[in-house]
């Protein structure tokens, strides 16, 4: 399912800067092997492709412009390979959808795989096309095709990937392409990647491809639960007296938050959500548990210790929710996992977790067992269920120091109040208590892999999926994530992608602080050396200044709360005029209590 919204026809996107679209040339048919490839992307309604340029997709890069006029799918130049990646992974967030992205032979997938592997490790939608010289060695040029050329590129990515292909001709690429898009929207959604030869690029058509309809390669493949699956857990969810849903991935689609909604009111069921994956939940709603976050609190984990049923809707870590509840003994509760992540656990990445131990283990989307739940237990979702836009908070001391993350949120709120905001990327330091979550697009979750520089360029695919409707899209950074990714923006200006980014500086790669902090106290040794190769200062950056070089407005440093609400009106003004705001917010370092502790906790060392 993917999110009640349509901003614009995305399977004809308007030109988002029209003077790369040319003049459309008559219609003339398919001539070289690209412009079958291109054609076909055009017929899967792929509205966009993100790339670097690279000359070993010269030939697909001809037919998009040359035969296709650069529309459906429109380029969008982006100046990092992991840029073009994220912003694809940011767009495919809102919206559920396989966006493409093009990268240069070897080299260009080597500096993309960063973010390949957050999409993987977020479970989402990305159709990666990648190329390769001659694979006939007497055709390649001195030098330059030889190192840009690989025997299996496919095994750079193939550890997080759901599928790569490596198709040997026109023809063959077409199905390539189907097969890969319908793999990486089906359920458990993932990149997929397809490597096209030069020779198959460049070659003539000796006549037109036989016609083809991309539906009938596309059929729609939910994974329900079984009536008798449905029927157990009714039964345990009709026994029970404490349940807790724990909402995991779960997709963007107005329909299904309603559809929870339904269901946790309709049992009476604590609810415990996760700032690592999207908005599955209102937070401020009365059988939310805790604050949610990385690692649960104090509340949430004191709701899960009184359950006799916990139900996970593919919540990301079971197992450690579990070893941190229970410490490796039974639990009373009878647990239910509902998830078909399953089929994409391999050798290579430990991105899926230690295993859970359950009572009754559901292959299931959670979308459609809820509904499916909801039937068998007589309940009827409403429409409703969604919340209002951000509100202002109550009053809040001014801060008199240096800003706290919560002043920040505060200032925030208190500008965009009554406007539809969509979080596009949040810092580990955030507290989910500063901003409740009333809609399945107010949060899109964090990056998945925990890759550092991933903020702008997911900021900039949300926005994208987001431009012309009503949300704003909101990315808060930390100082690190966005020196690593501020070129990303640039892409936004130039395609004029409105967006908000806030860079919450504490001028520090803070989380290893901590840990170095962790080691020293171990260790018996001093404590305050940890900032030593961690602190971002001397020179400082020029944040704003940096944000002014993509051609986004740069606003700050702000260090009061006076300068915060002056800085905040400016940047949502910027917004309403079709622009790009970076705000550079000096906040000090700090994370929440259940952050710490987890971090902070003494090693383990039992299985």
């Amino acid at each position: 399912m993917t999110a009640d919204l349509a901003p614009h026809d995305q399977s004809a996107p308007e030109a988002l800067n029209p003077r790369e679209r040319p003049p459309l040339a008559p219609t003339t048919p398919p001539m070289f092997g690209s412009d079958a490839i291109a054609e076909t992307l055009a017929a899967l309604n792929i509205p966009y492709i993100a790339l670097n340029p690279g000359a070993s997709f010269r030939g697909l890069h001809d037919s998009l412009v040359n035969h296709l006029g650069n529309r459906t799918p429109q380029m969008l130049l982006c100046l990092h390979e992991e840029h073009a990646v994220a912003l694809a992974h940011g767009y495919a967030k809102v919206t559920g959808k396989a966006m493409a992205v093009a990268v240069h032979a070897n080299v260009g997938l080597m500096h993309a795989t960063m973010a390949v592997f957050n999409a993987w490790c977020d479970r989402m939608p990305l159709l990666l096309l990648g190329a390769t010289g001659y694979q006939d060695a007497a055709r390649r040029r001195p030098w330059i095709e030889w190192i840009h050329t690989a025997r299996d590129q496919g095994a750079l990515v193939r550890g997080f990937t759901k599928w790569d292909d490596q198709p040997g001709s026109p023809a063959a690429a077409r199905e390539s392409l189907l097969r890969a898009k319908w793999l990486s929207e089906s359920a458990p959604q993932a990149p997929v990647y397809v490597n096209l030869d030069v020779d198959i690029q460049e070659q003539a058509l000796p006549a037109p491809l036989p016609p083809a309809n991309p539906a009938d390669f596309l059929p729609e493949a939910g994974i329900g639960a079984s009536a008798s699956q449905i029927a157990e857990l009714a039964r345990l969810i009709r026994r029970a007296e404490r349940p807790v849903l724990l909402m995991g991935r779960v997709s963007r689609c107005a329909r299904a938050w309603a559809q929870r909604l339904c269901l946790a009111e309709g049992i009476q069921a604590r609810v415990l959500t996760d700032l690592k994956i999207g908005a599955a939940f209102p937070t401020d709603h009365a059988l939310h548990a805790g604050t949610p976050g990385i690692y649960a609190d104090s509340t949430a984990l004191s709701a899960l210790k009184r359950a006799d049923l916990i139900i996970s809707l593919d919540w990301v870590d079971l197992a450690g929710l579990q070893r941190e509840i229970f410490a490796g003994d039974r639990p009373r509760a009878r647990i239910v996992q509902v998830s078909v992540d399953s089929a994409l656990h391999r050798g290579w990445s430990m991105d899926y977790q230690a295993l859970p131990a359950v009572d009754l283990y559901i292959r299931a989307e959670p979308d459609l067992l809820v509904a499916d739940l909801n039937e068998a237990l007589g309940l009827v979702a409403q429409s409703a269920g969604i919340g209002a836009p951000v509100s202002a908070p109550a009053a809040q001391a001014v801060a008199t120091e240096q800003l706290s993350m919560a002043d920040l949120a505060h200032g925030l709120r208190k500008c965009l109040a009554g406007r539809e905001v969509s979080l596009t990327h949040l810092p580990l330091g955030w507290d989910g208590a500063l901003w409740p979550l009333r809609h399945p697009l107010d949060f899109l979750g964090s990056d998945g892999g925990g890759g550092v520089g991933a903020g702008p360029g997911l900021t900039v695919g949300a926005a994208l999926a987001l431009r012309g409707s009503s949300r704003i899209p909101l990315g808060i950074c930390g100082d690190g994530d966005f020196l690593m990714g501020a070129t990303a923006l640039w892409t936004a200006v130039h395609y004029r992608i409105p967006l908000i980014c806030v860079v919450a500086n504490n001028q520090s790669f803070f989380n290893d602080e901590v840990h170095q902090e962790r080691v020293a106290r171990a260790r018996g040794r001093a404590v305050d050396n940890k900032w030593i190769g961690q602190r971002i200062a001397d020179p400082d950056v020029d944040i704003a200044g940096l944000a002014r070089a993509q051609g986004a407005i740069g606003h700050g440093p702000v260090e009061t709360a006076q300068d915060l609400a002056r800085a905040c009106a400016a940047a949502l003004l910027d917004f309403d005029q079709g622009r790009v705001a970076v705000i550079d917010v000096r906040v000090t370092s700090g994370y929440t209590p259940a952050m710490m502790n987890a971090l902070t906790e003494p090693e383990r060392t039992e299985p």
